[in-house]
């Protein structure tokens, strides 16, 4: 289904979680029911890749901020640590923006 790769350019803890070197996570802004972040939210999580899923249906602060940092409101949305943003992907945009970004 999903290129089986390690993840490099982060670290893994003593857990067997992946984050980043500064020990921060990515935010994942999702819709619960949303095929493309149920897939996302999986693919991350078979990785062992830490992140925050904000639900942005139950969250009205989330919702705004995810408004705010990529102009749209489709789901899934990315918000890398350094704070660039993938909106509104699949799982193979998802893994193209990390392999460019030398996140995986």
């Amino acid at each position: 289904m999903w290129e089986d790769e390690v993840i490099i350019g982060w670290k893994t803890g003593k857990d067997g979680k992946t984050c980043f070197s500064n020990g921060q996570q990515m935010i994942v802004y999702i819709k619960p029911w949303c095929p493309w972040c149920v897939e996302a939210l999986a693919w991350l999580k078979a990785r062992a890749v830490t992140f925050e899923s904000i639900d942005v249906l139950s969250n009205a602060e989330g919702a705004a901020r995810m408004r705010k940092i990529s102009g749209q409101s489709l789901t899934p949305t990315l918000e890398m640590p350094d704070g660039a943003v993938l909106a509104d992907f699949d799982v193979r945009q998802l893994e193209a923006f990390l392999k460019g970004r030398g996140d995986s």
